[in-house]
């Protein structure tokens, strides 16, 4: 992977948004167990405005870098690929 793409704010944003979504899903099921709720609460919205807020910016990078380095630019959305779908994987799993 060339250094240069993932050293890009539109690169890592992304991961680490999706790093805080999933720890916003774990602290909360730590705290609170993963019983439905009957109302949403701070943390489902948290972690919606997070992954919902990094489409954007996935898109920007997107259009950005994959014409320019296609080899990298794929490889770094991958693994924003694999990060979104770690900060998911919870949420279907225990059905929150």
């Amino acid at each position: 992977m060339n250094v240069t793409t993932i050293r890009r704010p539109t690169a890592w944003i992304p991961v680490a948004m999706s790093v805080a979504a999933l720890a916003t899903v774990l602290i909360h099921i730590v705290r609170f167990g993963v019983a439905r709720e009957a109302d949403e609460g701070t943390a489902a919205h948290l972690w919606q405005i997070l992954m919902a807020g990094q489409l954007p910016i996935i898109a920007f990078f997107a259009i950005r870098w994959l014409p320019r380095a296609p080899k990298s630019a794929l490889l770094v959305l991958a693994l924003q690929a694999i990060a979104g779908l770690a900060a998911v994987a919870p949420v279907f799993y225990f059905g929150l």
